[in-house]
């Protein structure tokens, strides 16, 4: 058995912003209100004509392209998204169609806002046991087609977008790039987080999900950095879950990584559940605050009240 590593990513959002200006012509809002609440000046949103699986091919073509690699070099394709509309085919054989994938494994996963770090692990236990050499991982989700435009709680979090990595077994003797991942869930409280109903629609308790994320989560993040042997003080960067701001610079102050590069691409990109991992760690690899072998924590919350993280080493 062999650990694996991520050897590239990839992202990909849809080229219409929506601002806070705009949303206050649409709800009672303003820029003033949302940035004070949530930090969020701007997000993407996707068109009628782009589905899940359009946006996830998108981050995961990216991936294959910097990783140096051929749609034929991956043999297992996980996608975390909780947006399909459709059941089957699912959003990964949709996606192993689009890149021209032959025979993959092919499967999705709904953990909601922490499905890409729970894919990620997914992908890392496949390969260690054998069964995948290279697998595409993707988190990819379109939650303005599950947003409530009338509810200004809720409307104003949301984004679209996708990010993809690369997974791979490390060769003999090489150090693994992925840790061990720290995972469970709080099912008790999971209706603090939702998208239900016909048609389906995001709703949530936010400030049970604030003391949540706040309180509990912290010392949860810590164990996920212990079960690599590593110091949050020796972390180069923390990707959390782009919730909210006011979730995101209180739980990285409280995990210890006092030296980090602390993601906040909720900022530009709102929160965009299960993409947001992929998608913020891509973004800091592709400015260059972050480089190859730097320790990341990547550490995924949210929906089912679920948490999944792991420590990663930069590709």
């Amino acid at each position: 058995m062999h650990g694996s590593r991520i050897s590239a990513l990839g992202h990909y959002q849809p080229a219409r912003v929506l601002t806070n200006e705009d949303l206050a012509g649409m709800v009672d809002t303003s820029d003033e209100w949302i940035r004070s609440r949530v930090g969020i000046h701007s997000r993407r949103i996707a068109g009628p004509d782009e589905p899940v699986d359009e946006l996830a091919g998108h981050a995961a073509a990216k991936a294959l392209a910097s990783a140096g690699l051929t749609p034929a070099d991956v043999d297992m394709v996980v996608v975390a998204t909780s947006t399909a509309i459709d059941r089957s085919p699912n959003t990964a054989a949709r996606v192993a169609a689009r890149l021209g994938i032959p025979g993959p494994a092919a499967l999705d996963l709904n953990v909601v806002c922490a499905g890409f770090t729970h894919a990620l692990a997914t992908a890392d236990h496949a390969v260690r046991a054998g069964s995948s050499s290279r697998a595409l991982v993707i988190g990819a989700d379109k939650m303005s087609e599950v947003a409530d435009w009338t509810d200004r709680t809720t409307c104003v979090l949301v984004g679209d977008g996708a990010g993809a990595a690369v997974v791979e077994a490390c060769a003999p003797g090489e150090e693994a790039g992925i840790g061990p991942v720290l995972w469970g869930s709080v099912p008790e409280m999971g209706d603090a987080v939702r998208i239900e109903g016909t048609p389906p629609r995001f709703a949530q308790e936010g400030q049970s999900v604030y003391r949540w994320a706040t309180t509990r989560l912290p010392a949860i993040a810590r164990q996920a950095c212990e079960r690599s042997g590593l110091d949050p003080a020796d972390l180069a960067a923390v990707v959390l879950h782009q919730a909210n701001l006011r979730i995101i610079e209180p739980l990285a102050a409280k995990i210890g990584a006092v030296n980090a590069v602390v993601a906040r691409d909720v900022v530009e990109s709102g929160n965009t559940s299960a993409a947001s991992i992929p998608l913020a760690f891509s973004k800091l690899v592709e400015r260059g605050e972050i480089t190859t072998g730097d320790p990341v924590l990547l550490f995924g919350f949210g929906g089912n009240l679920s948490y999944a993280g792991q420590v990663v080493r930069c590709p």
